[in-house]
């Protein structure tokens, strides 16, 4: 159990980085938004997987998936994540 949580976070720093490399502009996130945006792209990614070629049928369709989908994922997550965040830094008044 704890091998699952090390390699999910890891999986997810990874992806969340190289998703942030992708994406062209300026995010203003932490480390930890980071693994979130990482962790949550590689279910996404799975789920992506899952559609396109039905792959792991037993697994379901809600699933981890490797590094390559798991950036694939985190990028839309990503890319979501800047369309409809609230921006912070606008003046409100």
């Amino acid at each position: 159990m704890i091998g699952l949580i090390v390699t999910l976070i890891i999986v997810g720093l990874i992806a969340g980085a190289v998703a942030r490399l992708l994406v062209p502009g300026k995010q203003d996130l932490s480390i930890p938004a980071t693994i979130v945006i990482g962790i949550v792209g590689s279910f996404v990614g799975g789920f992506l997987g899952y559609l396109l070629f039905h792959k792991d049928g037993q697994d379901g369709f809600f699933q981890p998936s490797g590094l390559f989908g798991s950036i694939v994922g985190a990028v839309i997550v990503l890319l979501l994540w800047l369309r409809f965040a609230p921006n912070r830094s606008r003046v409100r008044g």
